[in-house]
């Protein structure tokens, strides 16, 4: 099939062409001509099979064949679709490809992200774009500084909708809701089709054609998966043994943590292997020239957080380390999926510790398979070495004041997320967590009063987050 037969015009279609496609992917085949059809849509398919295109490409074939529903003040252009991402990085790709495949058609776009100075941010708005990318938060300070307006948008896209679920993001989802115009198009990719998911559509969409093309959280078929059992304190000699034993270029390793990712990334420095980490305490120049350097070939190892799980896309990205296991099984298909895509080949590692092993049951049960294993020789378990999971190590955070967007904005961290702790991103919640002091004193306790029993929590409201459900499936 091609591109032509799904109903896109010459010139999507050249478009398509000069980017090296010939042919759609299974995603882009059935969601293509979902979109243009008008409905709403709630779309799973596994991370680097091209969902972007998948939503990117009927938006414009519609846009630049009608014209706008509505004129806004100033006769400027109207905000006619809305694509809001969980992460500035995944953000900015997707502009790219607006832009790529927006070449030959009268459309323009921005996108908006936090971390960057928001004064060009608002001249771009105000001289109008067809097309607006952004990141949930600063798309709300846009809207109370009012530089946009988005009475006139006709679709709104919610990319990778299960991430921004687990990071929180779902109150500031009904603040944006809130100002769009209650007729439009409402679609939503995923790169996994959890229950949660399923139930904020319920909530959110009309009557929705639901598509999902892979088995749920299924990894891409490219990738060779390998377990590699390790001692936690022999991870960073076996990983440097690697890069130089087998000359490996362009290697992307997950930590858990934004100061174990600082760590690693200064030891493969020191060891002579050129690295630089990139996560959520990391300003956005910081962060855009490593992933310009990584993707360019120039630096050897970025070391990252679940930041960059989603919305880093390089083409041909040969190799993926999991220096620690995720907390959240899911969060490995995330992750793995930066290589193997779009039909491509990759390798997963995982350096694995025996404190892992729960983590590791989690992800197979998941991936429903076993990984490989593989020892490497000078690298066999000690069974005297100390493997007990690690206490944080992170520096204690500096209190602050709170400031008046915290109450609203991102304080519902995981909000109507039935999964572990927040996986860290560029708009990860904003409301600062109490944490004890290291060096607090013990009090003399106080006479203990008689027990009271705890007031019964308040009943919460039916669906994800408030949203009325239309249907009896509950969330895990």
């Amino acid at each position: 099939m091609s591109f032509a037969a799904l109903g896109l015009s010459e010139a999507l279609v050249r478009a398509v062409t000069e980017r090296g496609y010939d042919s759609p992917t299974p995603i882009q085949a059935k969601a293509i001509p979902a979109v243009l059809s008008g409905g709403d849509l709630l779309a799973g398919a596994q991370t680097g099979t091209g969902k972007t295109a998948g939503f990117v490409l009927p938006i414009l074939q519609r846009l630049s064949t009608t014209a706008p529903r509505r004129a806004v003040a100033g006769g400027a252009r109207p905000i006619r679709a809305l694509i809001m991402t969980p992460t500035r990085e995944l953000a900015a790709q997707v502009e790219e490809s607006v832009v790529a495949y927006a070449k030959y058609v009268k459309l323009s776009s921005t996108v908006v992200f936090g971390g960057v100075n928001i004064n060009p941010q608002i001249d771009r708005l105000r001289r109008g774009v067809d097309i607006l990318v952004a990141t949930p938060g600063r798309l709300l300070d846009h809207a109370g500084q009012r530089t946009v307006d988005l009475s006139g948008v006709e679709v709104l896209v919610l990319d990778e909708a299960d991430r921004m679920l687990d990071m929180g993001f779902l109150p500031d989802i009904r603040r944006v809701l809130r100002l769009l115009p209650a007729q439009r198009q409402n679609l939503l990719f995923s790169a996994t089709f959890s229950d949660e998911i399923r139930a904020l559509a319920d909530g959110l969409l009309n009557k929705p054609a639901m598509i999902e093309v892979a088995r749920r959280n299924a990894a891409a078929e490219g990738v060779a998966q390998r377990v590699l059992p390790v001692d936690k304190g022999r991870k960073r000699e076996l990983l440097s043994h690697l890069i130089r034993e087998h000359n490996w270029f362009q290697v992307l390793v997950f930590t858990r943590t934004k100061h174990g990712a600082n760590r690693l990334a200064e030891q493969l420095t020191k060891d002579g292997i050129a690295s630089l980490a990139i996560h959520g305490n990391k300003s956005q120049n910081a962060r855009t020239r490593a992933l310009a350097e990584f993707k360019s070939g120039s630096l050897q190892v970025l070391v990252a957080t679940d930041i960059a799980a989603r919305g880093l896309d390089i083409v041909e990205l040969p190799h993926v380390v999991n220096f620690d296991l995720p907390n959240v099984p899911e969060d490995y298909v995330h992750r793995i999926g930066r290589t193997g895509r779009a039909g491509a080949e990759g390798e997963a590692v995982s350096l694995v510790s025996p404190d892992e092993n729960g983590m590791l049951r989690d992800i197979e049960r998941v991936l429903r398979r076993e990984i490989p294993r593989e020892t490497i020789a000078g690298f066999k378990l000690d069974p005297n070495a100390r493997n007990e999971p690690e206490a944080d190590d992170r520096p204690p955070r500096q209190g602050r004041r709170p400031t008046r967007g915290d109450a609203s904005r991102g304080s519902g961290a995981r909000h109507g997320a039935s999964r572990g702790s927040a996986a860290p991103g560029s708009q990860a919640p904003r409301a600062a967590r109490a944490v004890p002091s290291p060096t607090a004193q013990p009090t003399r306790a106080a006479p203990a009063a008689p027990a009271r029993p705890a007031p019964a929590a308040p009943a919460r409201p039916a669906g994800v987050g408030g949203f009325r459900g239309r249907s009896s499936r509950s969330g895990r």
